[in-house]
């Protein structure tokens, strides 16, 4: 007999998104206090983006990580760096003094969060220098991705913010003797890097134990490629499809379709999934296991990319002159599946996939995704239907990548979408302030097994609290919300909505 699957709930919302002092969301009090608020309303899962190291070159997306492994440093939070005795109060208060994070609450501030992380964090270190901390020492024994991660960070910084692909070619082409050079030359910023990591991935692992005795899980995610300049391919070039002079031969992105008459050019270099077959994908699982310290479950993004990958030769303006390239998959998922029995992922599985992914997928029990702003151009056979939906889904008003729902009834919807919705529920809807209400019943009361909405829809925001505009080169990643934006009842109503259609 087949085990009955549990429903459940809950709330996507990035930690960059939630309100603090300092210019940007962290791992303090309050996302403590919202794991809190989940509770209070019957929620499971908390949804957030991935928490790689950004770049302000790449719009400060985490979908454009500088390292596959580190973590992004500006979610760590001071006043928790005060409660590990790693800062005083008054340090804490001098610094701040010199940054003004009040003129715009509702955005993260990146430039000035980013200095005033760092220094943070500096005078963090000074103290842990003076404590002589063990378990400081122990991570960076532990941690194998640390020591090549923290000296590219600093070369990158010598060189000016360069790319390391334009570094002078000792740097670039990893000599051994230039390296120990640098190092020697570099030791204490070097360590410093190091620090930062600690920091992070300690404040990560509390704020996941706090919300597991919650029985809340944190869900996070792995953007499937990695950037150029990223430490991981100038650390390990034989895993990417690069030439001798470690300049890409391909890179990823997606083929022409209905949407795009020249489809989609990443730009990112693609693996050489035959060398990393021959060390059974250590790379990657080594990956995982990592995420899987920060997170319950992991959202595996383009995860059709993991069947076969559109690879476009290094140079194409578009990306219509690509290929299929097949994955060893069956390899891949077998060695995952070896190393994490369990197989807590879910599968990004939005847009045109074929019949071979999909087959992948169900293999593997691995939950799809369905969002209900693509339900209503035509619902009769639209797979993002509720009536089409099927159990073993992740169902969703909209992701970081849409519109919030109210801003897309108001500004994005067709006719034809807005009468289908109306067909659909049965009665008219006259703005986009009901159809978010609507279109989160519909989401709730789904048999998808997990129903996630963006905390924006139950906040009721319009297009002013969207996340991503994808393929947009700024403005993005910025919104945040404010600390008294959650209404009073807002968790009882969600937990009464939950409870209806048996999630709790």
């Amino acid at each position: 007999m087949t085990k009955k699957r549990k429903r459940s709930a809950g709330i996507l919302l990035p930690i960059t998104s939630l309100p603090s002092d300092f210019g940007i969301g962290d791992f303090g009090p309050e996302a403590l206090k919202f794991g809190k608020f989940l509770h209070d309303a019957g929620q499971s899962l908390w949804q957030v983006l991935p928490m790689t190291t950004i770049d302000a070159g790449c719009g400060n997306s985490p979908y454009s990580p500088t390292s596959a492994f580190a973590g992004n440093y500006l979610l760590v939070s001071p006043e928790l760096l005060i409660d590990e005795e790693l800062l005083t109060t008054d340090e804490l208060k001098k610094i701040a003094a010199k940054y003004d994070f009040t003129k715009n609450p509702d955005k993260v501030d990146y430039e000035q969060a980013r200095e005033f992380k760092t220094e943070i964090l500096n005078a963090a270190y000074k103290h842990c220098m003076k404590s002589g901390k063990a378990d400081f020492e122990a991570f960076v024994k532990k941690t194998d991705w640390l020591k090549d991660f923290a000296l590219f960070s600093v070369i990158k910084q010598v060189q000016g913010g360069e790319a390391w692909y334009n570094w002078p070619e000792e740097l670039k082409h990893r000599d051994k003797e230039a390296l120990r050079k640098f190092q020697a030359e570099y030791s204490e910023e070097i360590a410093r890097q190091e620090f930062y990591q600690y920091v992070f991935f300690s404040q990560i692992k509390a704020l996941k134990e706090e919300l597991n005795a919650l029985d809340i899980e944190l869900v996070g995610d792995v953007p499937l490629y990695v950037t150029r300049d990223c430490a991981d391919v100038w650390q390990n070039p034989k895993y990417f499809d690069l030439d001798e002079d470690l300049t890409p031969v391909t890179v990823a992105g997606v083929p022409p379709d209905y949407f795009s008459a020249t489809g989609q050019l990443w730009g990112n270099p693609t693996y050489k999934w035959d060398v990393m077959e021959k060390d059974n994908f250590s790379w990657w699982i080594k990956r995982i296991k990592n995420l899987l310290s920060m997170f319950d479950r992991v959202r595996i993004d383009h995860f059709r990319g993991l069947a076969a990958y559109w690879s476009i030769p290094y140079g194409e303006e578009t990306a219509i002159n690509g290929e299929w390239v097949k994955v060893p998959y069956e390899k891949f998922f077998a060695c995952l599946k070896e190393n994490f029995p369990e197989m807590p992922f879910w599968a990004e599985n939005l847009g045109i996939i074929t019949p071979d992914v999909e087959e992948l997928r169900k293999d593997y029990n691995l939950p799809g995704m369905l969002v209900l702003h693509f339900a209503f151009g035509n619902p009769a056979d639209n797979p993002y239907a509720p009536h089409n939906h099927t159990r073993d889904s992740v169902v969703y008003t909209g992701t970081h990548d849409n519109n919030t729902s109210r801003g897309w009834f108001d500004n994005d919807a067709t006719e034809d979408e807005i009468k289908n919705f109306a067909s659909y529920i049965g009665r008219d809807v006259m703005d986009g302030y009901i159809f978010t209400s609507e279109v989160t019943r519909l989401a709730v009361s789904s048999v998808a097994d997990t129903a996630i909405i963006p905390m924006q829809d139950y906040l009721r925001l319009g297009a002013e609290a969207r996340i991503n505009v994808p393929s947009t080169p700024s403005g993005n990643w910025v919104w945040r919300m404010l600390k008294d934006a959650i209404p009073d009842g807002l968790a009882d109503r969600i937990k009464a909505a939950c409870k209806l259609y048996g999630r709790i």
